[in-house]
Parts: structure tokens; C-alpha cells; sequence
């Protein structure tokens, strides 16, 4: 299974709506919290090509991008390839 990363806030619920989903698909991911961590958010807004916004989510070395890709990625039946690396 690939690698999955995604930056994220606490109080997000783009981003507890990405969490869920990959937690009912059994994805264990690695959070990285950008609250309070200007330096966290800035290689985040770097390796996401200048998106600020949260979550984005990589999936091995793709970047994915926030929730709504990800739920796009789902209906159009590629996110479990994307999972499977």
C-alpha cells in the first residue's frame, strides 16, 4: 500500500471529511498538523505547488490535492489504484 501523507488543521472539516473517508477504506496515514507551524505550512503550500488551503494529501508521490479530490478520485474509481501503489 502507498504512503499516505496529509497536512492538515484541527479544527478543519474538509479535513475530518478526508480522514474518514480514508479510515473506512483501513488507509493508515501520516497527519502532519500545520496549527501554529508557519514553517509546516509553508513546505506544505511549497510541495503543493502554492495551495494553501487544507487538507492536501499526497498518496506515495502523487499529490492528490484537498478532500474534494479526493472524493472525486473515489467516484471515479481511481483512488483505491492510487491506494494500492
Amino acid at each position: 500500500m502507498a504512503d499516505v501523507v496529509i497536512y492538515s488543521s484541527n479544527y478543519c472539516p474538509f479535513c475530518t471529511r478526508a480522514k474518514q473517508l480514508l479510515a473506512s477504506k483501513g488507509v493508515e496515514y501520516r497527519e502532519i498538523s500545520v496549527d501554529g507551524q508557519p514553517a509546516l505550512r509553508a513546505e506544505m503550500t511549497r510541495l503543493a505547488g502554492g495551495r494553501t488551503s487544507v487538507p492536501q494529501i499526497w498518496i506515495g508521490d502523487t499529490h492528490v490535492g484537498g478532500c474534494d479530490e479526493l472524493f472525486a478520485s473515489q467516484r471515479a474509481g481511481q483512488l483505491d489504484a492510487l491506494l494500492a501503489g
